[in-house]
């Protein structure tokens, strides 16, 4: 039982979804999951248990920023013996044909972040999804008619930055879109010699000025949920 999550032995399942919202995590568990059952709420960072398609899947919320997802992949990878952990989350456009409501699959994930730079020593890693599942979510989001975007992303440490245009050098060297958790959880699934990758949906654009509600974030985006459910299982 670890301190963050609590969950008893067995209660999470090797494939798991990682939203950064844990009221996605409640909505995931309520409309796909069959049978499913809360097995933490400590901090109100909500994880659930069920089945999809008959096989167990589990949800648990990570909330924001790399320091938060380090905390709850360290845990479930250690602890609780994850073995495929697929965020779904959000991110700001960063290109001109990355729409907003986009799905994004993040091949890799560069990071302005310090968490690596101590990691290792001050060199510099390259925090890479797992091939399987970036091309198990490629497969099936076609064959569902949907076509996502395949590339870097950006983890930033920041949501509000000192200067509002440095996604601009991202961007100029073909950066698709920016988010927050993507490289601390490519680097520790690394680490643990697990699977991992994000499922992005494009809630906004830097370069429109385009915008989602909170709501429709947490509440639609189905595509990119479905996509990563099936991939979960597969």
């Amino acid at each position: 039982m670890s301190i963050h999550i609590a969950a008893k032995d067995g209660e999470i399942a090797e494939a798991v979804l990682l939203p950064g919202d844990p009221l996605r995590a409640k909505f995931v568990a309520e409309k796909y999951l069959k049978d499913a059952f809360q097995y933490t709420n400590v901090r109100n960072i909500l994880g659930y248990t069920g089945t999809y398609r008959g096989k167990r899947v589990s949800v648990q919320g990570t909330g924001m920023g790399i320091p938060s997802i380090s905390i709850y992949a360290n845990e479930l990878f250690r602890e609780y013996g994850v073995k495929r952990a697929i965020r779904i989350g959000t991110a700001g456009s960063i290109q001109d044909n990355v729409k907003l409501r986009d799905m994004v699959l993040a091949m890799s994930a560069s990071t302005d972040s310090g968490a690596n730079k101590i990691r290792f020593g001050g060199r510099n890693y390259a925090p890479t999804a797992s091939f399987s599942l970036l091309k198990t979510a490629w497969d099936i989001a076609v064959s569902k008619g949907w076509q996502p975007k395949v590339g870097p992303v950006v983890s930033n440490d920041m949501f509000y930055t000192e200067d509002p245009e440095d996604w601009k050098l991202w961007a100029k060297f073909g950066c698709l879109a920016l988010e927050m958790e993507c490289a601390e959880l490519y680097t520790l699934a690394a680490k643990y010699g697990r699977e991992a990758l994000s499922i992005l949906t494009i809630s906004d654009s830097m370069i429109t000025g385009e915008s989602t509600s909170s709501e429709e974030r947490q509440n639609t985006f189905t595509n990119m949920m479905e996509t990563a459910l099936e991939t979960a299982i597969s």
